[in-house]
């Protein structure tokens, strides 16, 4: 008789009549196929996972901590800024810091990564979140690019080739022109004020480690 193969359970049943868990395959199966082809739903996960950790397992130095808030509170104050400007498929955000830069708000997650790298004080989470971005930023960029330059054709394309994806220019897109930023819209379509409300809590739970 041949092997009987259920995907939908936890069991399978061979042939000799001897039965397997193929949980634990079938899920490493479906998270590596996840990580290839969606990773886009773990990005946000795995981000705030990594605050989490570090920030429990932080054993801070004071001038690496001093230096790493610098970075955390540049980070929220990038990616604030940011969510003013998003226009969310309505029009090309290219005001605000989108003049500079087309992807502000990874700008904004890198330079809060490397603050929580150096306030925690671990060796290790330097290579961990080097890991995180290079799984995730790059397809992200990439995905991000082709969908904005599927909605603006054009108007992207000229965009594009004025401003890079991470690294900001120094002189804006177009000088001189008008920036509307807005907390609502910020709160509505990001939440980011409850966001840098989160990673100030835990900014707060590594320096509790110098009292």
């Amino acid at each position: 008789m041949p092997p009987i193969y259920r995907h939908s359970l936890t069991w399978y049943k061979v042939a000799g009549g001897k039965t397997r868990s193929m949980s634990i395959t079938f899920g490493l199966d479906r998270f590596l196929k996840d990580i290839r082809y969606r990773r886009d739903r773990f990005r946000q996960f795995m981000g705030v996972s990594f605050v989490i950790l570090v920030s429990l397992a932080g054993r801070p130095h004071e001038f690496l901590f001093l230096i790493g808030s610098v970075f955390v509170f540049l980070g929220i104050a990038a990616r604030l800024w940011s969510s003013g400007h998003i226009k969310k498929n309505k029009a090309l955000a290219t005001d605000g810091p989108y003049a500079y830069v087309r992807h502000p708000l990874y700008v904004g997650n890198i330079t809060l990564g490397i603050g929580f790298c150096l306030a925690s004080g671990l060796w290790w989470s330097c290579p961990l979140f080097i890991a995180i971005v290079l799984i995730f930023y790059p397809h992200a960029i990439l995905h991000e690019d082709e969908r904005l330059h599927h909605a603006f054709k054009g108007d992207w394309e000229q965009w594009s080739r004025k401003t890079r994806a991470l690294i900001p220019h120094l002189t804006p897109y177009q000088p001189g022109q008008r920036s509307s930023w807005s907390f609502m819209q910020s709160l509505r379509h990001n939440g980011e004020p409850i966001i840098a409300l989160f990673l100030l809590f835990w900014l707060y739970i590594l320096s509790l480690w110098f009292q």
